[in-house]
């Protein structure tokens, strides 16, 4: 192989070397395997295909396309079948799956959502609450933010577009294969705390009121930027505050509790920081809350 051969086969292999990620296709959960380990596995494997001179030891992209079952390391596409949006900045989106297919998730686990705005690609992490017996399809719930990129790609989707999705990760486990609600046996007690800035900005309504009605859950509300109990329906004032939440209502909240409490907290970072401080200091241990 004379000079030029050489320069044209180093270029070949360049080519073909993994892009590492940029910081913002990492979505920051903890995800196992991150897109960091799946490029250092890609790496390797090039890095192993160029010393041999073996291009066959190069992993192939599977189809991305009508998937019988999720993948954590390879992103597929999902077809949005239907999008509603239920208040100014948060979407319900449904993703089809082929025939009866089932999405196959343990609560608490979620899912990696891939977008690309301006050219720029980035990974966020969402939990699906579709019912685990859904059938046929999945749904998503999306808060989007006025500055948030991956705001702008959601808010852009309608029926019949595509997204893609890779998982499921999380290590929450709970023991029961149906919902606590759906189980008559079942006696876990649930009070759910949902803050919110204003009461228009209250989703899943209808869904939580169904909830309520069950003897074995409770709903309250903390909403930061409401200040009269007399603006509210009849049926949320006793069970609304107002403000943040702090260490006084989490302490109210447990020391309410028949038994030993379990709390599972979802937020941004820095709320559940606080909350886990909150709950500390109410005398749970450890053990006894889930960051998710």
């Amino acid at each position: 192989m004379d000079k030029g051969e050489e320069d044209d086969d180093e270029e070949a292999w360049l080519q073909l070397r993994p892009v590492e990620p940029l910081p913002s296709q990492c979505c920051g959960s903890g995800c196992s395997p991150c897109v960091f380990d799946l490029y250092q596995r890609d790496l390797a494997s090039w890095e192993a295909a160029r010393a041999s001179k073996d291009r066959s030891l190069l992993s192939g992209e599977e189809t991305q396309s009508c998937p019988s079952k999720l993948s954590p390391e390879t992103f597929l596409a999902f077809c949005i079948s239907a999008t509603d949006r239920l208040t100014k900045d948060t979407y319900l989106v449904r993703f089809a799956l082929p025939g009866n297919s089932r999405l196959g998730l343990r609560p608490g686990q979620h899912l990696i959502l891939r977008g690309i705005v301006d050219g720029l690609e980035i990974q966020r992490a969402y939990t699906p609450i579709s019912p685990a017996n859904a059938k046929g399809y999945f749904e998503v719930l999306i808060k989007c933010y006025q500055t948030g990129l991956m705001s702008q790609y959601v808010e852009s989707w309608k029926a019949g577009d595509t997204a893609f999705w890779r998982g499921p990760f999380g290590g929450f486990f709970y023991k029961p294969n149906q919902s606590i609600t759906d189980n008559a046996e079942d006696e876990t007690f649930i009070t759910l705390v949902g803050c919110f800035k204003t009461f228009e900005g209250i989703y899943l309504k209808t869904f939580l009121r169904e909830q309520a009605r069950f003897w074995n859950v409770r709903t309250f509300f903390v909403l930061s930027q409401e200040n009269s109990l007399e603006q509210l329906p009849w049926s949320y004032r006793d069970k609304t505050h107002f403000g943040r939440l702090g260490q006084d209502l989490i302490e109210e909240l447990v020391g309410s509790c028949r038994r030993k409490p379990f709390a599972l907290v979802c937020g941004s970072a820095e709320f559940t920081k606080d909350v886990a401080g909150y709950l500390l200091s109410a005398g749970l241990a450890e053990d006894s809350y889930f960051l998710f």
